[in-house]
């Protein structure tokens, strides 16, 4: 219940006959008594909605009643306690609401006061519904285009932080549609780190090491900042399902030459170099994950095991020809049945290309190309000869390399070819 020296106070203002340019003065001196007892009157939140009630009610205009709504919001933001700050400015937005349409610049303002009141008590959720509240598209009031995406742009990284990317990708796109618009340099980097951000949390991965790689490159940013966002590129394109794509990733992230200032690029230089990753380097390289990034996916395996295992399969048709599916297995530290299902979908998938020969228990990596007269989409074919062609190449390589002996020990030993062969052969 409101205090009663403030219910006097403000019936004597409403029923006074002093001019209407008089009463805000009163008003005025009412509101610095309410906040005087902000933090130790009980009845402070019932007295302030009593003085918002007085001031919106018929007795006081509309003009007379924004500056001094907008008055007692700024005064509200100034008290020293967050609680008290949340407990007076959700009593002020329920007295607002039924006339909100003529006050919305006050009501703007006491939600963006509220939001940042929320966000210090780091009630992340709470703070974006406030926001959500604010009227952006409206007759009454013109709003620039910057102020909007403002407004989206904090209600999407307050969703990221509370990982409800659904909500903050819904609001991105709403900014999406402006971006080209935006005049102020920290927005866009806002737009491009949020968009990574949600990228990274729908765990395309490709996509959000490309954005992290991008936004690494502004030179707004600090450099702390900047390797920051390098090592998320990294952490991402390592976490990506393996393939050519994701080896063009890795190298662009290889050539950067900051890369390795950053703690992951042991990581990215042994997989853009296809060398087999221990289970210790795993780990010591999970730790610095995120939750989303060591979530499980539908077969059991966590989304760093799965890129790992599917590396590893890489690495390995790269370094045989052929393996068995049990040493394979051993290999990727799988049972054979889920090693060999690794490896039919990174072949059904053009992600490495060769055969699998069930009867033998053998994988044959490489001989595989693309149809190029009548096949489906995606069908290949076994090149006929490979392995023939494969020895033509070898024995011509010894030959090769034998001429080339030859040539040296000519050039250090002249004398040995100078005598006659058919001699040597007489005297013998």
């Amino acid at each position: 219940m409101a205090s009663p020296d403030i219910v006097r106070g403000l019936q004597e203002l409403e029923k006074s006959s002093a001019p209407q340019q008089d009463r805000p003065a009163g008003y005025k001196k009412l509101l610095d008594q309410i906040l005087s007892s902000a933090t130790t009157s009980p009845d402070f939140s019932a007295s302030l909605g009593a003085f918002i009630d007085s001031i919106l009610g018929d007795n006081l205009g509309i003009v007379a009643a924004r500056p001094l709504l907008s008055t007692a919001v700024d005064s509200i933001r100034s008290i020293p306690s967050l609680e008290t700050q949340v407990q007076a400015g959700t009593t002020a937005l329920r007295s607002l609401e039924p006339r909100i349409v003529s006050f919305e610049e006050q009501d703007a303002q006491l939600r963006e006061m509220l939001a940042d009141a929320y966000q210090s008590q780091e009630e992340y959720i709470e703070a974006a519904k406030v926001l959500q509240g604010i009227q952006l598209e409206s007759s009454q009031r013109r709003v620039a285009d910057d102020h909007k995406v403002n407004i989206w742009m904090r209600i999407c990284r307050l969703y990221l932080e509370e990982d409800d990317t659904t909500s903050a990708e819904s609001y991105l796109n709403r900014a999406k549609n402006l971006r080209h618009q935006i005049s102020k340099p920290e927005l866009t980097l806002a737009f491009q780190l949020s968009e990574a951000r949600i990228l990274d949390a729908r765990r395309r991965f490709l996509d959000a090491s490309q954005a992290y790689h991008s936004f690494s490159f502004s030179t707004v940013l600090d450099e702390e900042e900047r390797t920051r966002a390098l090592s998320s590129a990294i952490v991402c394109a390592v976490l990506a399902p393996a393939g050519p794509q994701r080896a063009r990733a890795l190298a662009k992230l290889y050539k950067d030459e900051r890369a390795p200032q950053v703690a992951e690029f042991g990581m990215l230089e042994k997989m853009f170099l296809d060398r087999l990753l221990t289970p210790e380097e795993v780990s010591r390289f999970s730790e610095n994950l995120q939750p989303h990034q060591l979530a499980k996916t539908a077969d059991g395996s966590t989304v760093l095991a799965k890129a790992v295992i599917e590396h590893n399969l890489l690495s390995v048709s790269r370094l045989y020809d052929n393996i068995g599916i049990d040493e394979l297995a051993s290999l990727l530290g799988l049972d054979a049945d889920k090693a060999e299902g690794y490896a039919a979908r990174m072949l059904e998938q053009g992600r490495i290309t060769g055969s699998i020969d069930q009867i033998d228990r053998l994988i044959v990596f490489g001989g595989l190309e693309s149809s190029a007269d009548g096949g489906a989409p995606g069908q290949k074919k076994v090149v006929a000869g490979k392995g023939l062609r494969k020895w033509d190449s070898r024995v011509q390589g010894v030959a090769e390399e034998l001429e080339r002996v030859a040539s040296m020990i000519q050039s250090l030993y002249p004398v040995l070819y100078s005598v006659d062969p058919r001699r040597v052969l007489t005297d013998s």
